[in-house]
């Protein structure tokens, strides 16, 4: 499989329901909890991506355009955006669709960067080079 092959690949999809146990007294998500569904989409992105074991080093700037209130269904989409030695960056994009009405829009934008790892923690190549063709 090419690099662009395995990017598309690696494309992640997680879809979840906002219950009233993740707002807070706005009825909208805790940014928190986003941030929380945000980095393990990013780690599974990651780990589709590569196959290796990842650990998240930064997240960059990550923009809350909308609010999520509760009772909405929320798509989070992870793609790798810069594949590194020992480390790639995943962008992730959170989108909000009512559940009864046809209503779809994107609510929060993010990039996280996580570093592969061995068993004994400490950063390895993601890829050997005979392993991804170009």
């Amino acid at each position: 499989m090419n690099y662009e092959d395995q990017i598309k690949s690696s494309e992640t999809h997680v879809f979840k329901v906002v219950f009233p146990n993740t707002t807070n007294h706005h009825n909208t998500m805790f940014g928190g909890k986003v941030m929380e569904m945000m980095d393990e989409v990013a780690f599974m992105t990651a780990t589709r991506f590569a196959r290796k074991s990842f650990v998240t080093v930064s997240c960059d700037r990550i923009d809350f355009k909308k609010p999520i209130p509760a009772d909405t269904l929320v798509e989070l989409i992870g793609r790798v955006k810069y594949v590194g030695n020992s480390s790639l960056k995943v962008s992730i994009d959170i989108y909000i669709e009512e559940m009864y009405r046809d209503m779809r829009e994107k609510a929060v934008s993010g990039d996280f960067t996580l570093v592969a790892i061995g068993e004994d923690k400490k950063p390895v190549k993601i890829f050997e080079a005979q392993e991804l063709s170009v």
